[in-house]
């Protein structure tokens, strides 16, 4: 019997064993659900007690790079982002949602500057399980300006795995598409006996928008206790459109994150004590009518992670309170005693308690989880504006959304070479919400009046119990060769704004919506969680060891009933009564169905002592989604893409090629009047030299410039109320970015 304790969960992620061996020795695992299992795997592998472990190298864990995501402990279906490409990609961007891009069959809605909606498989945001260090952030905003992945900054991050294809349902409950877990850098203890003192610094400078920030994180620690600060800044201006395209109005942006992490090595485990602040003064959003002129968030997160001679347990327990302000920043003619104010005010606190069983077969797992939810949303009145006065809009009052899901999974495997984790979940959701108003009771609100009466004549108060299961099979069918079969029934309840929007005139419905296509939406009361089957399968091939050639297919298909899509309920119209070209919506339950397939390989083209050593990888993604009951193409689809990338190495310099191409999107959903947008390619460079700790980096996105329009950018508001034009948002010019970083 071997024991295994695996270092792929060195970031807190929890992968399915059979990602990581093709033993064919019948085996055991000790599954550490936290950020010590390497310095617990050489403890195992020392004799030493795990205590002491935790003390003996204050190195940094290994880095994995995304092309070799499965030897980090991933799915087939998934992906990892190291460290080292992490940096590589924060020189250019401050928004880890984009970053994600690079990642097959991920694309992103856009947003702010580092607001970006992540998108899975054609499935957005608001349909996928996005932890941060373990934790769900809840949605704090009736456009989404503040999603979790905003709450995170690339300088500070240390890892993120995105599985895009079947998960566990160990994995997380609420929704019907992908995984992303980002992830910051474990605690590190010193040598027994000693101190450490250790940290990094670094900074960068782009060009297009004079974006400029930087990030510190510094560590103190015994061999018992660790203590961890992490800070950053990052602050844009506007950014320029490639080409003749001109400035991008409302993309603007500041923000800062602090963070302070005291963890400490007890008997049996670990145990972690975090909590942070983050504020944002101001983030312009392009395609949206409102802009983000605060948002200040507080957190405090507690971790426990042990091990038992039964197995081990993971325990979670986390607050969060989030004071956000909307209203319109200079470019949309904001005032600093005028405008439209609107706030919002979160209070979150969860738990989750995960225990892995050692059974002879297997391992059994069982796991709990709560999430509580309280959104308050009014907008003040404005002084001498009869639309929006004299009362405050009272859009969404004291809403609760509590959460309780409970899982059982088991894993196993078998000296033939297969592997499978099969397991159910159940997610009891209970939501309710108070009486709402509008501004007043004049004729010019009077569909807000109506509205508001017959919201407040309703039952409010829902209750869904939703059932998932998965089941996940794989196959070794050699030591390079690997195939993943999975099935999944996910459901996922429809969330506070879906369900409790009610405004009913033309401005109370265009301030909802996460979509950036300047229509508006009206809540449904009568909404019923949607219900997603999907089969997704993989198939892994490599040779020539670590830095050797490999190649991943991966189809997948999900059919969904329920899906929440919109109808439309009305034309909006000018001062003179013609059509602006946007519409008014509500949330509706249609069916729909995506299918696609995504494809990546890489290859090594040299390697040796004069010329260093050069690498070729590759990814392309193609997808089809339609809604089946209006025959219409769903909204946001991205059209078919494909990167190249060629990489050197040589002593300390390294050099990188990207080269993006998007095709045409011409299938557009008519319900929103989605725009079309053409076919480009962009060319990026970026040349990294490293001395002793220090690393020099310089490159240039859109090197040539290209004028393009990104597929998923939405219209561009900011502009159109500046000059008139409707266009997509553009997509950004030229920038030469420069960055540096410092270890000690």
């Amino acid at each position: 019997m071997t024991i295994m304790l695996d270092s792929a969960h060195c970031a807190a992620t929890t992968m399915p064993a059979f990602a990581r061996s093709t033993s064919k020795q019948p085996t055991f695992k000790v599954r550490l659900a936290g950020s010590f299992a390497f310095p617990a795997l050489v403890a195992v592998l020392a004799g030493a007690p795990i205590s002491r472990a935790f003390a003996q190298d204050g190195t940094p864990l290994p880095e994995v790079d995304v092309s070799s995501a499965s030897e980090a402990g991933s799915t087939v279906s998934g992906e990892r982002l190291s460290p080292s490409r992490l940096r590589d990609l924060q020189v250019g961007s401050s928004d880890t949602a984009a970053i994600l891009q690079s990642v097959p069959g991920v694309s992103g809605y856009g947003a702010g500057g580092f607001s970006t909606l992540p998108v899975i498989r054609g499935l957005e945001a608001q349909r996928l399980t996005v932890l941060v260090d373990g934790v769900a952030i809840a949605s704090a905003c009736p456009n989404d300006m503040n999603p979790p992945l905003s709450y995170t900054d690339p300088q500070t991050v240390s890892a993120i795995d995105v599985i895009t294809g079947v998960s566990p349902v160990s994995y997380g409950g609420d929704s019907i598409g992908g995984i992303i877990r980002v992830e910051s850098a474990p605690p590190r203890f010193a040598k027994q006996g000693e101190t450490l003192l250790t940290g990094e610094a670094s900074a960068f400078y782009r060009s297009n928008g004079d974006g400029f920030g930087g990030a510190l994180s510094v560590t103190a620690a015994s061999d018992r206790l660790s203590l961890t600060y992490s800070g950053s800044y990052t602050q844009a201006g506007n950014f320029k459109g490639g080409g003749s395209l001109g400035g991008v109005r409302s993309s603007e942006y500041a923000k800062t994150d602090h963070s302070l992490n005291l963890a400490a090595q007890v008997s049996n485990g670990l145990i972690e004590l975090k909590g942070g602040y983050h504020f944002t003064p101001y983030e312009g959003f392009p395609n949206q009518y409102m802009d983000m002129t605060s948002n200040k968030s507080w957190f405090l997160n507690g971790h426990y992670a042990g091990v038992f001679d039964w197995g081990n347990l993971d325990v979670r327990a986390s607050w969060r309170d989030t004071d956000h302000v909307m209203n319109f920043l200079a470019d949309k003619g904001g005032t600093a005693t005028g405008g439209m104010p609107m706030n919002t005010e979160v209070h979150s606190a969860s738990y989750t308690v995960q225990a892995d069983i050692l059974l002879g077969g297997g391992t059994l797992r069982l796991g709990s989880e709560f999430q509580h939810q309280w959104l308050n949303d009014y907008w003040p009145p404005v002084v001498g504006n009869m639309m929006m006065g004299p009362n405050a809009f009272i859009n969404v009052n004291g809403a609760k959304r509590d959460r309780l899901g409970t899982f059982l999974e088991w894993e196993t495997r078998w000296d033939s070479g297969f592997s499978l984790i099969a397991g159910i979940r159940n997610d009891q959701v209970w939501m309710n919400t108070g009486k709402v108003a509008p501004y007043g009771t004049g004729m010019m609100q009077m569909a807000d009046v109506m509205a508001a009466a017959a919201f407040n004549k309703a039952d409010r108060k829902r209750h869904d119990s939703n059932w998932s299961g998965s089941l996940l099979v794989r196959y070794a069918l050699s030591d390079g060769a690997d195939i993943e079969i999975g099935y999944a029934r996910k459901v996922r309840s429809p969330n506070i704004y879906e369900r409790y929007s009610w405004g009913r005139g033309s401005m109370a419905s265009r301030m909802i919506g996460w979509f950036g296509d300047g229509n508006g939406y009206v809540g449904n009361l009568d909404l019923r969680p949607e219900k997603a089957d999907t089969l997704s399968a993989a198939l892994a091939i490599s040779g020539g060891g670590k830095d050797g050639w490999s190649f991943k297919i991966a189809p997948y298909y999900t059919h969904v009933d329920e899906y929440i899509d919109a109808v439309k309920l009305a034309d909006f119209t000018d001062m003179m009564g013609s059509p602006t070209g946007f519409v008014q919506l509500q949330f509706a339950n249609q069916k729909a169905e995506i299918y696609g397939i995504d494809i990546s390989g890489a290859v090594p083209l040299w390697s040796s002592s004069s010329a260093g050593t050069a690498r070729l990888t590759a990814r392309a993604s193609w997808l089809h989604g339609q809604n089946l009951t209006d025959h219409a193409p769903l909204y946001h689809q991205m059209p078919f893409n494909a990167a190249l990338s060629l990489e050197h190495r040589i002593g300390g310099l390294e050099t990188r090629i990207d080269l993006d191409i998007v095709t045409e999107k011409d299938r557009a959903d008519p319900t929103r009047n989605e725009p079309r947008t053409g076919s480009y390619a962009l060319l990026n460079v970026q040349l990294a030299y490293r001395i002793d700790k220090v690393r020099l980096t310089l490159g240039a996105d859109n090197l040539f410039d290209k004028a393009y329009y990104a597929p998923l950018s939405g219209m561009s508001l900011g502009d159109l109320k500046a000059t008139g034009v409707r266009r997509p948002v553009p997509g950004r010019g030229r920038s030469v970015n420069a960055g540096i970083t410092i270890a000690f």
